[in-house]
Order: C-alpha cells, then structure tokens, then sequence
C-alpha cells in the first residue's frame, strides 16, 4: 500500500462516523426510500485528509487544528476523540484537555465524552478539576446502572497517584448516594478501596462499615470487608457475617476460604469450602482448596475424593479432539496432580504416585516432578539413585540450586539419614554462608543426632542476623522445654516467635508443651486443645495426650493418640510417648 493510499484510508476512517452528525434524536424509521445524504461534506473531507498527511509529516500542530475543527463542523464523537489521540502522541496535554472538554461541551450527555475528560485529568493529576464530571456521571446515570457507574468511577479514581485526595474527591461525588440503600453500598465501598489504596485502613473500616449498615448483603462491601481481614479480623469478619449467611458470591466465601488458610484457621477455611460445595458444586477451585486442606490434615481418603472431583469437573477435563501429547495441564490441575502422587506415596503405592506425576505436561514444572520421582525412589529405599536424580537436574535460577538442596535433605530424613543429612547441609553451608534457612535446617540435624550445644549456637546465630525468624526462636525454645531446662527462657522465646507468628498451630503446641513442664497444666490443656484444632498433628496428639494422662483423663488421651496415629503411625514421638506411658500406673 504505498503513502498516499495509507493516509486516503486513515482519513477516510476517521470519518465514517459522520454520517451520524449532529447527535439530533431520531425519528421513527420512514418507509425504504433513497439513502440518506452524508453529513461527510467535501469540506470535511478535504480538512480530514489534510489532517492525516500533517500527521503523517509529523506536524502534529497542524493535524491536531484541522481534526478538532473538522469535530466540531461535523459534530462528530469519533472525531473528537481523534483530536484528543492526536494530541496526546504530540505530548500536548493542554491541547488534549482542550479537545476533551469541546466533546464534552458538544455531547454534554455523553457518559464517554464524560468518562474520557476526567481520565484526562487524572491522568494529568488534575483532582481539584475533578469533581464537576464526576458529579455528572453519577447524576447522569439511569437509576437501574447508578450503583454499576459508581463502582466502575471508583476504579477510574483508583489510578490517581494522589489517592488520599482522589477518596476525597470521590466521596463528595457520591454525595446523597451515599446514604441510598440502592448505591450507597458501592459507593462506601469505592471509598473503602481508595482509602485502602491511600494507606488509611482505619477510615477504609469506617466505610466498610457505613456500606454494610446500607446493606449487610451487597457483594462490593463484602469484597471491600475481605480485604480488610488482614488489619482488624476480628472486626472485617463481623461485618462479613451476615453476608456469608446469605446467598453470598462463590468467589467471595473463596476469597474469605482463602484469607484464612493465610492466618492458619484451617478448619473454618474447610467449613467455608465445603459450603461451597454444597451449595456451588460446578465451582472448580473450592475441590482443589479442600483437597489440599484436607491433604495437610493428613485426611488422604478424603482428600483423594475431593481432588478427584475437582479434576472430573468440566474446566479440568482435557478436550477429547485435542492433541494430548501436546496439551499443557492447568496450573491447578498440576497442583492436584502433585497432592494425588503425595497420598499415593503415603499409601505406600509408589507406582501410582508415578503415574499421577507422568500425567502432568507442564515444561515450568518439570524439574518439579524430576524432584518428586526422586522422592519417590527414596522411599523405596533407591538413595543413591534418588540423589543422583536430584543431582543432575538443572538450575536455570537460583531458586533451583535451594530446592534441589531442601529436596535431597527431606529425602534423607524421610530415611532416616540424618547424619547424610548434617554432611550435606554443612557442605551447602560453605556455598552459602550465614544463609538462615540453611543454617536452622543443620540445626534441626545437630538436634537430633545429639548436639544440643551446637544447635543452640546456630539458632542464636539466625536470631541475631535475622531478628523476625519465628521458627529460630520456636526451635530454640521447644529444645530447652523439652530437655525440661531453663523454662523460663524457653517461654519467652516460643512467645516472641508468636508475635512473628499469631496463632501458628506449632508454635502453640511449644508454648503448650513449655506451660506442661512448667507445671500449668490446665494453661497447656487449653494451648495444645487449640494448636489440634488448628492443625491436627501427630506430634502435637502426642502432647496433648501426655497432658490428658497427667489430668488423669486416660480415655481422652488414648483418644487423641489414636488420632494421631491415624495421621501418621510411624511417628517416632507419638510412638515413643505411647510406649512410655501407656506401662505406668
């Protein structure tokens, strides 16, 4: 297409829309007779085509004159908005606003004339100017679509880099509609959104909670509520509560699934997901967050049925015309593959853990299952042939070097080769100097082949480089609880890693152990009641057990250890505190 035909069909584009000029309403359609004349003059035409050569001579000037003239003769939305494009790649933002302000004068009802001059401005970062077409949006707006129109100029707002007056300015906007049950809901919510935006989280509170007293069922003031969880759960939690008991979104008990399993609250994240079951079976992710949950509360039989379901569901089913071989498995897909090959080894059937592993096709994740085949080869007692595996697999980033590394350790001791275990983590060490993680894991080794004093030393180590590592202070205040030494130090360190760590199941059961040998034994009851609750666990039944036996209530600890041995039989510490007191009187 040579140059004069590109800009003859640049021009020609540009006003195609003139045929619907002047923005006069419209008659009821005549009978079929002669087409009607283009509103498209040779003048315009003319002024047009002289606009596209100036620009495409880059005199930008010049393009940007003869467009918005052309607009305003031909009184044409289109036109108007190649002025402003226009403008805008000449880097003219004053010629810009000026060219969205005559749309907007020329189509005063125009929500897109409206909603491209205040983008305009708050592109310029023009908030004082803001206010007027705001307004108007919302004024304009059929009463049907208002709450929509609010919640879509909250989001307009959103990408001011001034957000704490860009709320501002949006609340004034709202104005009565803030006090309408209809649209005062989205209205409170765009304000809670911004101010969360701003940093102000306690005023993004105050709005939740104005939206929610408007109405306690609107789905904007529950999404606004979630994302308040992290700040004040107790509260955000209140205002979801009748929400919840409602007919609420499934995506939005999903997101509050979700932001409970990030606090550790694992059985309401299961309670909540299994509503949605119930009442939302069709709806994927649900099945996969239960699964996985139910998976970690070492409930294999029926966290299989639950990733089964959710691999079964339409979404997950692979197209039966589709080239298999070539077809990349979903990403939640390849997680539940991953969970199903893990119960599978916990079965003891590795050859089907292998077989879930072989039907993920996922090139980002193949080093991923590389890792996993070579877990599986060390439970069958193929170490030296798991370790090779691991060994040669590739590290295209650094993040690879360290999984290959905490891969090979977890094997080892899944063998109990802890020995092996300290030899590599102290060859690692050398690589890695001073590095926390690595270092608290070969204090983990140091601890269970007997050297206290050197697990110590290295726990204090992370302690001073890394002040906020809650499993440093965990680990070392669980080893002076359990040798029964130094008591009151070994409180003060598990309390300082729940302040890195509220509610953490683990952490609750040192704290809870530390309570037992100090001789709170009604205070350790009631921490190791709420860490099994939290996170049922073998070694924390063992705890829990042991306190029960001590209170005299041997059947609630022959219950709990049963329990925890359903978890896990072979758990060295549940079998051991079993072995030790089930003999004595």
């Amino acid at each position: 297409m040579s140059r004069i035909t590109r800009i003859l069909a640049a021009a020609a584009l540009a006003c195609t829309a003139c045929v619907h000029a002047q923005g006069t309403p419209k008659a009821p359609a005549p009978e079929p007779g002669p087409p009607a004349r283009s509103a498209l003059t040779a003048e315009l035409f003319y002024q047009l085509l002289l606009s596209e050569i100036s620009l495409q001579n880059k005199d930008m000037g010049s393009a940007y004159g003869l467009m918005l003239n052309a607009a305003r003769q031909g009184n044409d939305p289109q036109l108007f908005e190649r002025a402003v494009e226009i403008a805008l790649r000449a880097r003219d933002s004053n010629a810009a606003l000026a060219a969205a302000r005559a749309w907007q004068q020329a189509f005063p009802q125009s929500p897109q004339a409206e909603r491209n001059l205040l983008q305009l401005l708050i592109g310029l970062n023009r908030l004082a100017d803001t206010l007027a077409p705001a307004q108007r949006m919302v004024a304009r707006a059929p009463e049907a679509e208002r709450a929509a129109t609010i919640t879509a100029l909250a989001r307009i707002f959103s990408r001011a880099s001034d957000a704490s007056g860009a709320a501002d300015v949006f609340e004034k906007a709202c104005g009565p509609e803030l006090a309408r049950r209809s649209s005062g809901p989205a209205a409170w919510a765009g304000v809670g959104n911004l101010r969360l935006l701003a940093k102000d989280r306690p005023a993004a509170l105050i709005a939740a909670g104005k939206g929610q007293a408007l109405n306690a069922l609107s789905d904007d003031v529950a999404v606004l509520s979630l994302n308040l969880l992290d700040y004040q759960f107790e509260a955000a939690q209140a205002l979801l509560a009748a929400y919840l008991q409602g007919q609420p979104l499934p995506e939005v008990r999903m997101g509050y699934a979700r932001k409970l399993i990030d606090l550790h609250r694992y059985p309401q994240a299961l309670a909540q997901v299994e509503r949605i079951n119930q009442e939302h079976p069709g709806f994927a992710d649900a099945w996969l967050v239960r699964g996985s949950i139910e998976f970690q509360n070492q409930a294999l039989a029926k966290a299989e049925a639950s990733l089964a379901t959710y691999l079964a569901l339409p979404a997950n089913t692979p197209d039966a015309s589709a080239d298999q071989g070539e077809a990349e498995t979903s990403r939640g897909a390849v997680q539940a593959y991953f969970l199903l090959s893990q119960i599978a080894e916990k079965s003891k059937d590795p050859a089907r853990a292998q077989a879930y592993l072989a039907r993920i096709h996922s090139p980002q994740d193949a080093a991923r299952v590389q890792l996993r085949r070579a877990m599986i080869l060390g439970r069958m007692g193929k170490l030296d042939e798991a370790r090779a595996l691991i060994r040669s697999l590739p590290e295209t980033q650094n993040e690879d070097v360290r999984s290959k590394i905490s891969a090979e350790i977890q094997m080892l001791r899944d063998n109990q080769q802890e020995q092996a275990a300290y030899d590599v983590l102290t060859q690692v060490l050398a690589q890695f100097p001073g590095d926390a993680d690595f270092s608290y894991e070969l204090a983990m080794s140091a601890d269970k082949l007997g050297r206290s004093q050197e697990m110590e030393k290295l726990l204090r180590a992370i302690i001073a480089s890394t002040p906020d590592y809650a499993a440093a202070y965990n680990a070392l205040g669980y080893a002076l609880a359990d040798r029964n030494e130094r008591l009151t130090e070994a409180r003060q360190y598990i309390q300082k890693a729940l302040e890195f760590a509220p509610d953490d199941p683990f952490i609750l059961d040192s704290l809870g152990w530390v309570e037992f040998r100090i001789g709170n034994w009604a205070e350790s009851l009631a921490i190791l009641q709420k860490a099994f609750a939290a996170r049922p666990d073998p070694e924390i039944a063992a705890h829990l057990g042991e306190v029960f036996w001590h209170l005299n209530q041997r059947e609630q600890a022959l219950s709990i250890w049963e329990q925890g041995l359903a978890l896990h039989v072979e758990n060295e510490t549940l079998k051991a505190t079993i072995a030790r007191l089930r003999d004595k009187p």
